[in-house]
């Protein structure tokens, strides 16, 4: 130990998250032979993908790639997703020993002494030369506000704490939302609840056909412009369109997937519309999407004027030292395999042209 930080562990990298992109740049930093740390708040292995509701089973996801170094193989398609990759998450970690440290809050992350990082958390603090921010989204669930909201008397969810379609039987649901998460809860729901509803800011957009590699650079360029702008990032998915899959061509042909604009605000009983219209609901689920889960970086005041993070490749734009995958266009599984070798083979570059300096010996 030195007197960088006082009570500080040392470390070279600290790694935050252990999700598809954590996991990829801890994979990444140990084959370069970087010493670093892995925090993770969730309770287990998994990522964001241990708290998915049951009924989304593995046969249902879409682009799922494996971790690098090691491929998913034999999983039961009809078992839970949150199953089936917590376990995979778990095996990679303990081949490739990456001894994750959980349950770990990380607070705070600051300016240290000698160039140094500091990582405040709850089981203690981290002085580091460099970090790999992985927290990914599932911890920000963004809920829209609109006039009446807290009037409303039935329930009010959020996809973060979707329990399955059970929950819903003999109820009038409106979900709100236009992605694929919206999609997915409305076609199970349909199947218990009394009645749907379903309300989005714009009309969806399937998309009908393959959705090859062209297509997905185009969809990550447009995510990437944001975030070279200093942009708050928008998803992948939600620059691809919905895909017209047989279940999804069912929904519309049954009037699951008939779609209303977004109403203009709520009541006691329901929702209403400037024109009059309304309807009557016992519970409002709100598939409305995340936001980025960076809050403990705000001590390093990275964000732009436009509310997000600039980032060049996989550095963040105002500090060389901070790197984030898994953030815009990275936010895809293939998206953070890639950003997790970027970031370690950035992360090499600085600690080579930085090195620290050799102690003094003590006079004799």
């Amino acid at each position: 130990m030195n007197d960088i930080a006082v009570g500080a562990v040392d470390v070279d990298v600290v790694v935050i998250g252990a999700g598809q992109a954590g996991l990829s740049s801890a994979y990444h930093l140990a084959r370069a032979g970087i010493g670093h740390v892995v925090l993770d708040h969730s309770p287990r292995p998994g990522g964001a993908w241990q708290f998915r509701w049951p009924s989304l089973t593995y046969g249902k996801v879409h682009g799922m790639h494996a971790l690098p170094g090691m491929e998913l193989t034999g999983a039961d398609p009809l078992r839970p997703s949150s199953e089936v990759i917590g376990a995979y998450f778990a095996a990679y970690e303990e081949r490739f020993d990456l001894r994750v440290r959980r349950p770990v809050d990380v607070t705070a992350v600051r300016d240290g002494a000698a160039g140094r990082l500091l990582v405040e958390s709850s089981a203690g603090t981290w002085s580091a030369r460099a970090l790999v921010n992985a927290t990914g989204t599932w911890d920000r669930p963004f809920w829209p506000r609109y006039p009446g909201q807290e009037l409303f008397g039935g329930r009010q969810l959020h996809t973060a704490n979707y329990p399955g379609p059970q929950e819903f039987a003999g109820a009038r649901v409106i979900v709100v939302g236009g992605g694929t998460s919206a999609v997915q809860h409305l076609l199970e729901i349909a199947e218990a609840a009394a009645e749907t509803t379903w309300v989005t800011r714009r009309p969806p957009v399937f998309r009908d056909g393959g959705f090859g590699e062209a297509e997905g650079r185009a969809a990550v360029a447009l995510v990437d412009e944001r975030v070279r702008r200093g942009l708050p990032p928008q998803s992948v998915v939600s620059v691809t369109g919905l895909p017209l899959n047989d279940a999804v061509r069912a929904g519309l042909e049954s009037g699951v997937l008939e779609r209303r604009p977004v109403f203009d605000h709520l009541t006691a009983t329901g929702a209403g519309w400037a024109d009059g219209s309304r309807v009557d609901a016992d519970v409002i689920l709100w598939a409305t999407g995340f936001r980025a889960a960076i809050d403990h970086l705000a001590p390093l005041h990275l964000r732009e004027p436009g509310g997000g993070i600039r980032v060049e490749g996989t550095r963040a734009a105002r500090d060389e030292r901070v790197h984030l995958v898994g953030y815009g266009p990275s936010a895809s599984t293939i998206g953070a395999n890639r950003a997790g070798a970027a970031a370690a083979r950035a992360v090499r570059r600085l600690l080579t042209a930085r090195p620290e300096p050799v102690p003094a010996l003590p006079a004799r």
